[in-house]
């Protein structure tokens, strides 16, 4: 596969990762364990092949990093979200499994008590992964 389709793959992930914790979220609201369970394990491997993908097309680059094209108010929009992304999306990971973990473990509380934070810095990584996407690919092409 070429890798200037990676990013899109990327974003696609991003999108689907958010879809899914938003309406995993509204199904153990719901009281719907099993929905909820199964919503955010596709969750999780969404997230997983997004990761896998990421690591992939920066490999292929070696090392070249793809700068943002605008300029002025857009260019410091795009710094805040990525300055505010990139770290907490080193975190999502490690606490991600922590959470899975309590939750096998039927450690709920816990569990509850890592997810109430989780879930929202979980999905601004993954929507903010996608307007990264947007400003970087789509935006300077005129889309």
């Amino acid at each position: 596969m070429n890798n200037i389709y990676l990013p899109t793959i990327n974003a696609i992930l991003n999108t689907l990762a958010a879809v899914f914790l938003f309406f995993g979220w509204r199904a153990i609201k719901n009281g719907k364990k099993d929905i909820h369970q199964k919503l955010m394990i596709y969750a999780l491997i969404s997230s997983a092949l997004f990761l896998g993908s990421y690591v992939t097309y920066h490999a292929l680059k070696h090392g070249v990093v793809t700068r943002y094209q605008g300029g002025g108010v857009s260019r410091g929009i795009y710094s805040f979200i990525l300055l505010t992304h990139t770290p907490l999306a080193m975190i999502i990971l490690p606490f991600s499994l922590i959470a899975v973990s309590h939750a096998n473990h039927a450690r709920f509380e816990k569990h509850k008590r890592i997810t109430k934070w989780l879930l929202p810095v979980w999905l601004y990584v993954s929507v903010t992964g996608v307007l990264i996407y947007v400003m970087l690919y789509l935006v300077h092409l005129g889309f």
